[in-house]
């Protein structure tokens, strides 16, 4: 969305007859739609073989490597959800000092929500009681707690 001449480029193409107004998004979901498809296809496979026969275990022996590929993708498709969520906090937030790393392959963040501090003013005989938000991120290996810029 930064990038004005590959917006220019992407309207130009989505607009084409050959794509079919069909948006990029759709392009790169395709081939998880497929994969799909092909366990479906399977399933109804293994139901119509023969019991004991070559082409079940077979059939059999597909399903489960798709399966697999099934389990990958998905993995895969959490771990760059749960990266581009670090990398948008990242941007966000403004450290002190930078000895924190915010993006790590290992780390997720698991929640996050505002909070409301509560400060209570003792001096004066009359209790005092400000508020102020706060944010709260917890991760898998840590807790983070932030305020908005004054």
């Amino acid at each position: 969305s930064g990038n004005a001449g590959f917006q220019q480029v992407l309207e130009r193409l989505e607009s084409d007859p050959v794509c079919q107004r069909l948006s990029l998004k759709s392009f790169l979901i395709l081939p998880f739609q497929r994969i799909t498809r092909l366990k479906l296809l399977l399933q109804n496979i293994l139901k119509r073989t023969r019991p004991g026969s070559e082409e079940e275990v077979q059939a059999t022996q597909a399903y489960d490597a798709l399966e697999k590929l099934i389990k990958d993708c998905n993995e895969n498709v959490q771990r760059m959800k749960s990266t581009e969520e670090l990398i948008y906090l990242s941007q966000k937030i403004e450290f002190e000092c930078k000895i924190f790393p915010l993006i790590s392959q290992s780390r997720r963040l698991v929640k996050c929500g505002e909070l409301t501090a509560l400060d209570f003013n003792t001096p004066s005989p009359k209790w005092k009681v400000t508020t102020r938000p706060i944010y709260l991120h917890l991760f898998n290996d840590c807790l983070l707690l932030s305020r908005p810029k004054e």
